[in-house]
């Protein structure tokens, strides 16, 4: 399949730089490092500038502002990152389908309520009391919990574990192994045993929430455990119980987040980010990798490191210990001086 690049301008509403040909053709998509003749790329990022300057595309979806002078023919494009969605699409292979029905292999209880067009793929298990929205698919191996509510449109992958009575919105995309529902981690020693706490509550995805693999969200002790619209999570990603997430956050793969913890809207918890229990942080939050958040965090600030601390803070703290050596440099080189009786002066001195 071939496009000019005047027809993939119009295709993310973009505007073709002044004197391009617009009459060239590409066939294919591509990475700024990778990309070939006849393949078109994207700039989003100016650090990436070398790699446009060198790469051999024939086209590449830059910013609106982009003045640069460079090989590819550019369009100019609001959002490079997402144009350049469009056009994979374009380029990309149809989508899998699913065929709606239930596959002979499966498992239905009695009574299961599917909405028009499911599907429920080999293996999977849909226990009693389950309801299932138009259009959704259930994948191979998956497990469906006694009295779940899944919504319309959810694409649940291979073996996916959805616990008892939990309620997914529409749009859910539940990727292999994630497991959502599992109890929560809640023991009480006594007797010098630990002694299992019973954990009764759900777990609640609102619409367009996405899990990635093997990453698990625990049902609450009692109440909810809460994942608002839109939020995005990683692959292997733990979510203890009674956590409350809120809308379009972004939690990267590795993190962790403690039980009770509240997280406001528009959240990024980078990878390997992980909070103690019982701390909220605030809405359009920031918290860098690796960081360990074990204070509350006001809204609209960026954390980082453990434990986390403003930004700032954090970058001041680094550069001072990255000069420690100096100083002890220095200080060597005062003792070398005063001799003998600068290392016997006393702090009484």
């Amino acid at each position: 399949m071939e496009i000019s690049v005047s027809e993939l301008a119009a295709l993310v509403g973009g505007q073709l730089a002044s004197g391009a040909d617009g009459s060239a053709t590409v066939s294919g998509a591509a990475a700024l490092a990778e990309a070939l003749p006849g393949e078109v790329t994207f700039f989003g990022n100016p650090k990436y500038l070398p790699k446009l300057r060198a790469s051999r595309a024939t086209a590449a979806l830059v910013p609106f502002a982009f003045a640069e002078e460079v090989p590819a023919l550019c369009i100019r494009c609001e959002n490079p990152t997402l144009a350049f969605s469009k056009v994979i699409e374009k380029f990309a292979p149809p989508p899998v389908r699913f065929a709606p029905g239930v596959h002979p292999t499966a498992v239905v209880a009695p009574g299961v309520r599917l909405g028009a067009g499911v599907s429920i793929q080999p293996h999977a298990v849909v226990e009693e009391g389950v309801s299932i929205g138009a259009g959704t698919v259930v994948g191979a191996h998956s497990y469906i919990g006694h009295e779940a509510q899944i919504g319309g449109d959810c694409l649940i992958h291979p073996r996916v574990s959805i616990g008892f009575r939990c309620k997914i919105g529409n749009r859910v995309i539940l990727h292999g192994g994630a497991v959502i529902g599992g109890d929560g981690f809640g023991f009480e020693l006594h007797g010098g045993r630990q002694v299992k706490i019973p954990q009764s509550g759900i777990v609640q995805l609102d619409d367009e929430v996405e899990i990635g693999a093997n990453s698990t969200v625990d049902r609450a002790r009692f109440g909810r455990t809460w994942i608002g619209e839109g939020t995005k999570i990683d692959n292997l990603v733990q979510i203890g119980h009674n956590v409350v997430i809120g809308k379009h956050c972004i939690l990267c793969a590795f993190v962790g987040v403690a039980g009770s913890t509240k997280i406001g809207d528009h959240v990024t918890l980078a990878g390997q980010v992980g909070t103690v229990g019982h701390v909220e942080i605030g809405d359009g939050v920031i918290v860098g990798a690796q960081a360990g958040v074990s204070k509350n965090v006001p809204a609209k600030q960026i954390y980082m490191g453990s434990p986390a601390i403003p930004a700032r803070e954090w970058k001041e703290q680094v550069a001072q210990i990255h000069s420690l050596h100096k100083l002890r440099a220095r200080v060597a080189h005062l003792e070398q001086l005063l001799g003998e009786r600068g290392k016997s002066i006393s702090p009484e001195a």
